[in-house]
């Protein structure tokens, strides 16, 4: 992206010029969510990768983003976004 700029060709008295654009790559999925089973109590860990290391992840459920709690903990590690659900319970099904 930061070669977009207004690039010109001189010879001699004449000269062209072209602006080029560079359209960052979307963020893609590279590895996706897999449902999970677990026995309650247990801790229960998701993870899922995607194609750029600095895009923002939002965790949610039922349609309500997660926030880092005693009960969600939520980190980015380069590539990889995880939420650890501590002592899973039937509610979080």
């Amino acid at each position: 992206k930061s070669d977009s700029d207004t690039y010109t060709c001189d010879i001699g008295d004449a000269q062209s010029r072209a602006k080029l654009v560079v359209q960052e790559k979307p963020c893609v999925f590279t590895k996706e969510l897999v449902d999970t089973e677990v026995t309650e109590e247990e801790d229960v860990i998701l993870h899922c990768e995607t194609s750029k290391s600095d895009s923002p992840v939002k965790w949610c459920k039922d349609g309500k983003s997660l926030r880092n709690s005693s009960k969600y903990n939520i980190s980015r590690s380069g590539f990889e976004a995880k939420l650890v659900i501590h002592r899973a319970e039937e509610r979080d099904s």
